[in-house]
Order: C-alpha cells, then structure tokens, then sequence
C-alpha cells in the first residue's frame, strides 16, 4: 500500500477545505449509451424527474439535484475549456445516490466541471435508477458502466483522449458500482451490441469518494458480489470515521488491494460524514480534490501526452 493516512489530527493541519472555483459551462449534450434496446429493460418505472423536495437535505447550503426513475442510460461529456492545457485523461463519473437516485449536480457535474479545471476530461454516467424488481441493485448500473468505458475508448480520438488513460470515479453507490467495474473486467455483463464492446472495460485507475456497500455485512472482507479480480487498476480512496456508511467500506478495499499487491491511496479523516461531494466546508475532508489531484499528477495523469 503506497500510503494508508489516518487522519485524528494530522489531515486537519494545512487540509482545511480550499474552495474549488467551477468553470461556468453549458451542459453538453448527452449520448445514449446504448443504440438500442437498453440490455434487461422491462419495467416501466415512469418518467425520469428531479426527485428533491423542498424538505430535503442540503449540502454546503446548497439544493442537491436528484435524479430518479432513470430508464434510458446516458454519458454526457465536459471537455476542458479552451485554454487549459489538455491531459488526454478522462474520468468516467459515478453519482451515488443508494442504487435509487443519482445525486446529479453534487456528485457528478461538478466533479466533472473540477475535473476540467484539472485538464481532465469528465464523462457523467447516467446509470439506471432505482433498483430493478428481481436484479441485483447493481446488475445495470455494472452494465452501464462497463459499456460506457468500451464508449469512451470508441471515441477516444474524437474526444482527445488517451485511450490508456480512461478512469472511473465513484461516490456512495456509484463508488461500489466503480469498485465492481474495476474488478468485474473480463468479460461483460450483456451480449456485445458493436465495436464498443469489443475494447477493453478495465478503468486505468480508480477513484473511490466515501464508497457505500464494500464490506461484507457483520464481518471482515469484501462484500460477497465484489472480487478483487485479476489485474484490478491503482486506487485512491477517502473516507471519513463518522461516516453512516461505515469506514470499513474504504478500509476493506484497500486491505484487499494491498493483498494482491495494487497500489492504493487511502485517507482516512475523523469527522465530515457522508455525502460532501466537493463543496467546500468547515470540514478538513472537503478538502480531497487537492489530495486526488496530487495523486493523479504523481501517476503521470495531469500531464499532456
């Protein structure tokens, strides 16, 4: 394990959230992920709606878009701004939300929109939502995912992006679904439908924001659907000790890299909860995107190609 960083009082000094300044951009237009009939699909579940109410949690006094009933999967792409120098990286982009809705703008486009300022490709996976009657809650979403990393690689030069440097970022169950889809490689979940599917779907590195649903249930090790698998990518993980999810969930993973002998990055903070995204707050762990983008330039990431 490259490094395992607990955090009591150590992260607090020098770590204090430093505010991420976000590019304004019009939102691109999405791509569907799949030509056709979507692999599975035979429910009808009703229109995709932003679900918030009034009444619901804010982050950093800010609403939270969330997105449910999400039937028709989708990739949208934020490019960096011209003028920023291109890395040729891209980061496929998981929401969380409980495997029932994608928290859209809080997890997902402003990761990407920081990812730009990075020089960063960001590519927002709309994976289904909620979980379908009879499947496991990660059946489709591994789908998506697997078939939006085959997408990215498709459009690679259309995209400037280095097809060797195609990540996944995950939060909550977006980060079990990016876990899965780092281990779960091999072979996909659904038939081929064209090209896209006959590249490779291994992320080239991992990166996993207050994970939900690693860890086996009253026990130590992994959660029975999560393998690490043959040749899983380099990770960098956060998590805090107070997190509702449980801190298990980062320190399992990385246990579990460390035992096949994966480079893996984890922080781990005493206090900040669940569900921060990026935005900026008293907390020392709001304070991730520095450390992430530390990471990501000492594997050669943020330079051009």
């Amino acid at each position: 394990m490259n490094l395992m960083h607990w955090a009591p009082a150590l992260l607090a000094i020098g770590l204090l959230a430093t505010t991420v300044t976000l590019p304004a951009a019009d939102a691109p237009a999405p791509l569907d992920l799949w030509p056709g009939a979507v692999p599975g699909e035979t429910a009808k579940i009703g229109p995709e709606h932003d679900t918030t109410a009034a009444k619901d949690h804010a982050v950093a006094g800010q609403r939270v878009m969330r997105i449910g009933n999400v039937s028709r999967p989708s990739l949208t792409v934020f490019r960096p701004a011209a003028g920023t120098p291109p890395t040729g990286t891209a980061v496929v982009v998981c929401p969380g939300g409980g495997y029932n809705i994608l928290a859209w703008d809080l997890e997902g486009t402003e990761i990407c929109q920081w990812l730009n300022s990075q020089g960063v490709t960001g590519v927002l996976l709309k994976y289904r939502v909620p979980v379908r009657p009879g499947r496991a809650r990660h059946a489709a979403p591994l789908q998506d995912a697997q078939r939006a990393l085959g997408l990215v690689r498709q459009h690679a030069g259309e995209w400037g992006v280095n097809p060797q440097r195609v990540g996944i970022l995950g939060f909550s169950a977006g980060g079990h679904l990016a876990a899965l889809a780092s281990n779960q490689h091999e072979k996909r979940t659904y038939d081929a439908v064209d090209g896209a599917d006959a590249l490779p779907c291994r992320p080239d590195f991992t990166v996993l924001i207050y994970p939900a649903y690693l860890a086996a249930k009253g026990g130590t090790g992994l959660a029975p659907e999560l393998t690490v698998g043959a040749n899983p990518p380099p990770a960098f993980v956060v998590q805090t000790q107070d997190d509702s999810v449980g801190v298990g969930n980062a320190m399992a993973y990385a246990l579990a890299l460390q035992g096949a002998k994966v480079p893996v990055e984890l922080h781990v903070f005493p206090t900040g909860g669940h569900g921060y995204g990026l935005r900026p707050t008293k907390e020392a762990v709001t304070g991730w995107p520095r450390l992430a983008g530390d990471w990501l330039r000492g594997r050669g990431l943020l330079a051009g190609q």
